[in-house]
């Protein structure tokens, strides 16, 4: 059986086609050490994915809301400036997200990353064109309240139907919510999660590497652009 890619394919970011925690991990460290406080956890790798405010009050065991918002600042400065400078697009990404767009398939993006960091990223990487819409969770006011909501939002704004996309990405939190749309999931495994004990989890494809995707991709156009 021939198994094609549907047209429109959403996008994680962190974890899924941006290496970003040189980045990430670089900035908590200087937010920490701004604020003369003490990283309780010096592996960041699993806890890239959520909104930064989460990652700061759990590599720090912080709860108190004032002293998150100096880490969260202190992090924003840093990672504003430099931090954002390190992170870089996953072996075989931007050629592959290339080709999907030559072979006629819509590209959208939705990510916890702020707006215009990651525009700026995008376009340091030369990609930033290839997408119709880049959904963040800043993308509008009041903000998002997670993927799922940023997927229905942009699904319906778009008038993208459910069996013609899915999503790809690296966490829990990115299978869960294309479980919630009702579409499907690739799992990206270079990424910084795992995908385990869901089996109402739409699982489609599991991959190493996004060149994996080009098989899958060239079998024949989607549509004529």
């Amino acid at each position: 059986m021939t198994i094609r890619l549907p047209e429109c394919l959403l996008f994680d970011l962190d974890g899924t086609i941006l290496d970003s925690l040189p980045g990430i991990e670089y900035s908590v460290r200087a937010a920490f050490e701004t604020c003369g406080l003490t990283l309780r956890m010096d592996d960041l790798r699993q806890m890239i994915g959520p909104p930064i405010r989460t990652i700061l009050s759990i590599v720090g065991q912080v709860e108190d809301q004032k002293t998150l918002d100096e880490l969260e600042g202190a992090f924003r400065q840093s990672y504003d400036t430099e931090g954002w400078r390190r992170t870089v697009c996953f072996p075989g990404a931007q050629v592959t997200l290339r080709t999907m767009y030559q072979y006629g398939h819509r590209l959208f993006v939705v990510s916890n990353k702020p707006r215009h960091i990651s525009l700026r990223i995008l376009e340091s990487e030369g990609i930033v064109n290839l997408f119709e819409r880049i959904t963040t969770s800043d993308s509008r006011s009041p903000a998002f309240r997670g993927k799922a909501e940023m997927i229905g939002h942009l699904m319906a704004e778009r008038n993208i139907a459910k069996e013609g996309c899915l999503l790809v990405g690296d966490t829990m939190e990115d299978a869960q919510a294309a479980a919630a749309t009702g579409i499907g999931f690739v799992y990206m495994t270079h990424g910084y999660g795992a995908i385990t004990g869901a089996p109402a989890v739409p699982l489609l494809f599991q991959l190493d590497d996004f060149r994996q995707f080009l098989p899958l991709v060239t079998q024949e156009p989607v549509c004529d652009r």
